[in-house]
């Protein structure tokens, strides 16, 4: 097997030998401020001559100055930026192209540009990508899967099988110039990496590429998962990108697991499948003949009642379930532990956003919930910004604020228990870029930093002078399953929420979804009316001590949860990838702003409950005091 990886910065290693990977991480981590000095000099060396980057790093001679001067320059001159101050180089390279793009931000061609979600921050952004970037997203899976080797397959390397990725691309878009537009995995999943390497090399999966290239997500679904259950007794580990994401597919098979049954048992497929490359891929290489043995345990598996255990139960050899559950999409954990069973670990592989793929999980097999991530020092530059406690009588800044004025530390110099807002320089031409995320130091592995992702800086609800964070409102919601809905057999299938000011005073509105395991995950079954007032009262006792003087004021008035009927945030996500956002990077918004996404919940409330209480923050009290 051919080993990783063509570049100085991105050493070769192959992920399938275990005893060579120990050793490749522990170097890896302990060496991270050397390896983060070396590599922010061969980024500036490279780039310093770029237009972005020449104002501040040039000598009056056109030289650059002595390596340590040039780091010195850099953090001396150089300002800390956001997408406005590259938005109008981003553009310049989207009707320019690839050749004139050259030195606008970074040195080498801009060979494609790839966009966020936009269900993070609100709205799509597009960032320039190189060749070199793709070269950097294949190391950066190749330490996953060797990272999850170590752990999940040490006792049985010799049988190690496949897995069931379920993964979704969507059509390429074009600037007038002629460059790829496209989300950071389907530009991964359409290049000769993924090809050369993912399915046919270190981490093979179930799926065809015609599949994953498919361009109708329901037909590629389909077949993803009936491919999976094909191949159930060699699939080692199940998983999509982000929780949701598997939430969704569990759903579907619900919904469609006696159609494709049929094919197993007939050794035909489905009519619906009429994307023709698929269609012959399936057919030709899946289903060679009928099967009534392999159709009758798929079945049984199916049919039983309630669907707790079914993913351990359909693919017995299974390892873990591989789907990212930290920040937002850590509401879907009890449901993804109920369809897992308890005895399938949930495995949250890595953090990586658009602007830069950057950290690993070196524990995988940690709770869920405490998922730490090592940032591999090798990918890009990083910066911290420290994030002050918040003064609960002065009024914070938001992700707007001034950021000239931030203190930067390094990598290395973070401080356990401290959270920061994280900031990136990369070689595709981010320079001391917020990215927006908010990270908290855990512990360290060997000379490097374990973070959890915390959330968003931007992501906030905000009605007076109160500044709810994502983590914070997710810790709300948690605290309300937990004590009143989930002794009754209550799961959240989605959550979001807004900041209502249709009326003044305004108020807080969750939206949410729920299923009851105790009747085979049936959604739309409501709780009484007083359990829905207490999860709204403990949702308020859990925001600080800001948000209930206001509160208490009436200048908020009482918070709202607004239960949904089946399948609402699924018509949510159908809503942002109809307006341009990726599926297989969608993330259930921890809190939306548009007018038509909450319309589009809005037309799906089954009934409404408000808290009765006025708040006193005893619950938060009780955190901050752990």
């Amino acid at each position: 097997m051919q080993a990783m990886a063509p570049s100085p910065w991105l050493p070769e290693f192959d992920p399938t030998d275990m005893v060579a990977g120990r050793a490749f991480v522990e170097r890896l981590t302990t060496d991270a401020a050397a390896l983060q000095r070396e590599l922010l000099t061969e980024i500036l060396k490279r780039n310093a001559r770029t237009e972005y980057l020449r104002p501040f790093l040039l000598l009056p001679d056109g030289g650059l100055p002595p390596d340590g001067d040039l780091r010195e320059a850099f953090k001396k001159l150089v300002p800390v930026s956001g997408y406005n101050d590259i938005k109008p180089y981003v553009d310049r390279i989207a009707t320019s192209g690839r050749e004139s793009s050259t030195n606008l931000l970074c040195s080498e061609p801009i060979t494609h540009l790839i966009r966020s979600s936009g269900t993070s921050g609100g709205k799509q952004k597009i960032f320039p990508s190189t060749a070199e970037e793709l070269d950097r997203k294949l190391f950066f899976y190749g330490v996953q899967a060797l990272v999850r080797n170590m752990h999940l397959h040490a006792d049985q390397e010799s049988k190690r099988g496949m897995g069931m990725r379920l993964t979704l691309t969507f059509p390429v878009e074009h600037t007038p110039s002629g460059l790829h537009v496209q989300a950071a995995t389907t530009a991964y999943y359409c290049s000769s990496q993924f090809r050369d390497q993912e399915v046919g090399g270190f981490d093979r999966c179930t799926s065809p590429m015609e599949a994953i290239l498919c361009p109708d997500a329901e037909q590629s679904m389909y077949c993803q998962l009936l491919c999976g259950l094909l191949h159930r007794d060699s699939v080692d580990h199940v998983g999509t990108s982000f929780a949701n994401s598997l939430v969704r597919a569990i759903k579907f098979l619900q919904h469609n697991w006696e159609e494709m049954c049929s094919d197993i048992r007939t050794g035909s497929l489905s009519g619906r499948i009429t994307h023709a490359p698929l269609r012959d891929a399936v057919i030709l290489r899946y289903l060679r003949g009928p099967d009534p043995a392999l159709a009758d345990e798929v079945a049984s598996e199916c049919a039983a009642k309630p669907w707790d255990g079914i993913v351990a139960r359909l693919w017995p050899r299974a390892r873990c379930a591989l789907t990212i559950v930290t920040g937002s999409m850590a509401q879907y954990i009890p449901i993804l532990r109920s369809y897992c069973g308890g005895r399938l670990p949930i495995v949250s592989p890595c953090y990586a956003s658009t602007e830069c793929a950057a950290g690993v999980n070196l524990r995988p097999l940690d709770p869920p919930g405490r998922a730490s991530y090592a940032l591999l020092p090798n990918i890009a530059y990083f910066e911290f910004a420290e994030i002050q406690p918040r003064d609960e009588e002065t009024p914070t800044v938001d992700g707007d604020g001034d950021p000239g004025e931030m203190k930067l530390v390094d990598l290395a110099d973070v401080e356990i228990g401290r959270s920061y807002e994280l900031v990136v320089t990369t070689f595709a031409g981010l320079y001391r870029y917020r990215v927006g995320d908010l990270l908290t130091v855990t512990g360290f592995y060997n000379a490097t930093p374990l973070f959890l992702f915390s959330g968003r800086h931007d992501v906030i609800l905000s009605i007076d002078h109160e500044k709810i964070s994502e983590e914070e409102l997710l810790r709300a919601i948690s605290k309300a399953i937990e004590l009143h809905l989930g002794p009754l057999g209550y799961m959240l299938s989605g959550s979001t929420a807004i900041a209502d000011i249709s009326k003044l005073p305004g108020h807080y509105v969750l939206f949410w979804e729920l299923t009851n395991a105790r009747s085979n995950h049936v959604v739309g079954d409501i709780p009484d009316q007083t359990v829905m007032e207490n999860c709204c009262s403990t949702v308020e006792e859990c925001f600080d001590q800001m948000y209930c003087k206001i509160r208490q004021r009436a200048n908020i008035t009482a918070l709202e949860i607004r239960v949904l009927e089946r399948g609402a945030f699924d018509a949510l996500m159908d809503f942002f990838v109809s307006s341009g956002a990726s599926a297989g990077q969608y993330k259930t918004p921890t809190a939306i702003r548009s007018k038509e996404a909450m319309m589009v919940l809005e037309e799906r409330v089954v009934a409404r409950f408000f808290s009765k209480e006025i708040p006193r923050g005893s619950l938060y009290d009780d955190y901050v005091k752990k």
